[in-house]
């Protein structure tokens, strides 16, 4: 097992506990690995020697680890199976999936799919990308329960027979380019969802999406669609969000009463479109999740022109041009920069004539923020970047968005 992170101890353990001779390996020689090695788990911190692949006959690969790094480059060339953590859970349980892919809108749709088959009554468990692990739901489902399962391309990258039920796709830009070779290679990542699907499965799409791969019923989707109720959670986005949980819900054979009892309810997940307080008239929203140039435009649509918009992270090798226009048509009243992507943006921002201060760091753009909002203005976090220059992840950033608006 290379990484042993959550999805990477879940897929040991569910190893382990099957009697497999299982090989743990992480980088970070801090890991705390008690955990696994009670469970009769090797493990190897600090090292990824090839000489670890003797005897080998599966590498599991964690989704946060690269497929150049080195024990996953060897193992590839030895002829060792690599899977993703994705593909073992999927051989390990029998449930049926519905799988949940997109460039942006996966963990809201992917919770509003669980709201919506919990409304039906029936037994469902929400995990994937954001949440639980999917061999973490080994031995702890009943059989006849749904799995709604979150997809990266990190994790869509190393599948082998992994067919989901129901596979959605919400829409596919330029993201992850600095792991991926290109948008065409994190594209097909993406596609990989439907590639195993037979002719008595579903593949929801964007209306008028390009051809994908295996024999799914095609079904399409928009946010134009006629719903059995209109979504809680603000922003067209959201309702092509719950257009497409429309259409997987239907094709689960959930009647629409359910839906529209679980649309009108579902009040969205933490750290995106988070309405966190209301300070002197301000409200501050925590958008967090927002780990991409789309994802922010997005957020800047589903509020009323005037935000006060807090942007930068970490890089991702991601253009912030139409992000930029995107502001200035929405009349953002000033943007507070942060972290290393400050100066991109910041270019970005300067050929539209948007205003922006340079803050620094997110407790300096919530103090610049709050120091220049008027009653009735937003103050957005929707940073349009990953998180890892300043925080570990968008939930520590949100986290600690949160903390500094609650002391205001």
């Amino acid at each position: 097992m290379l990484g042993l992170a959550r999805s990477g101890e879940a897929a040991a353990l569910a190893l382990a506990r099957r009697g497999v001779r299982v090989l743990g390996v992480d980088r970070k020689d801090d890991l705390d690995a008690g955990r696994l090695r009670a469970a009769g788990v090797e493990v190897v911190l600090g090292a990824e020697d090839p000489a670890l692949l003797e005897g080998v006959d599966l590498l599991v690969k964690s989704p946060g680890v690269p497929s150049e790094a080195p024990l996953a480059a060897s193992a590839r060339a030895r002829g060792v199976t690599v899977w993703s953590e994705i593909e073992l859970g999927s051989r390990l349980l029998s449930n049926p999936i519905v799988g949940v892919t997109g460039t942006n809108g996966k963990t809201t749709t992917s919770e509003l799919l669980g709201a919506v088959f919990r409304a039906a009554g029936r037994s469902v468990a929400v995990a994937g990308n954001v949440g639980r692990p999917l061999t973490g739901l080994d031995g702890v489902l009943p059989e006849d329960a749904w799995i709604v399962c979150e997809l990266s391309s990190f994790q869509l990258e190393d599948v082998e027979a992994f067919r989901p039920r129901i596979g959605v796709l919400l829409n596919v830009t330029p993201d992850h380019l600095d792991r991926h070779a290109s948008f065409d290679a994190y594209r097909a990542a993406k596609l990989r969802i439907f590639e195993n699907q037979r002719a008595d499965d579903v593949a929801v799409v964007p209306r008028g999406f390009e051809e994908i791969p295996g024999s799914a019923r095609r079904v399409e989707f928009g946010a134009a669609d006629p719903l059995p109720a209109e979504p809680r959670i603000p922003g067209e986005h959201n309702r092509e969000n719950a257009a497409a949980s429309t259409a997987a819900a239907r094709a689960a054979g959930i009647p629409d009463a359910a839906i529209a009892e679980a649309l009108s309810t579902f009040a969205g997940v933490p750290h995106r479109l988070e309405l966190v307080r209301e300070v002197e008239g301000v409200r501050f929203v925590n958008d967090s999740k927002a780990t991409n140039p789309e994802a922010a435009e997005r957020a800047l649509l589903a509020y009323p022109p005037g935000l006060r918009l807090i942007l930068g992270g970490s890089l991702k090798g991601t253009s912030y041009l139409r992000l930029a226009r995107t502001a200035r048509e929405s009349a953002v009243a000033c943007a507070y920069l942060i972290g290393e992507a400050a100066d991109e943006i910041a270019e970005a921002l300067v050929g539209e004539g948007v205003r922006f201060r340079h803050s620094g760091d997110l407790d300096g753009a919530v103090r610049d923020a709050y120091a220049d909002a008027e009653p009735g203005e937003v103050v957005l976090l929707s940073p349009a970047c990953a998180s890892y220059d300043q925080f570990t992840n968008f939930e520590e950033r949100g986290a600690r968005f949160r903390e500094l608006v609650e002391s205001l």
